[in-house]
């Protein structure tokens, strides 16, 4: 039996013409968005990707509770988090604007 949880996203991917590898990337960058402009944190801080991060492994342990395995996990991990977190280091390096 699925869980709710597995529902949800379900549901949503049938409304959303994207992949579920693809969802994780909208998630991490809408989670840098929220941290940039309702905490207004700075986009060279990396405080701005603990919401991307707090999220995606919240995810990750309910679909670990559901029997996705860990391989699944690292790579959901790695989509949702990486371009924000190139994103970051990229300010923080002045290549791009704050």
């Amino acid at each position: 039996m699925q869980a709710d949880y597995q529902d949800f996203k379900l549901l949503w991917l049938s409304v959303l013409p994207i992949t579920k590898d693809a969802i994780h990337i909208y998630i991490g960058f809408l989670a840098l968005l929220v941290a940039l402009i309702v905490f207004r944190r700075r986009i060279t801080s990396y405080w701005a990707l603990a919401p991307g991060l707090v999220l995606s492994l919240a995810m990750e342990v309910f679909d670990l509770r559901d029997g996705f395995g860990w391989g699944a996990s690292v790579k959901d991990l790695v989509n949702t988090n990486l371009i924000p977190f190139l994103l970051v280091q990229l300010a923080r390096w002045r290549l791009i604007r704050q």
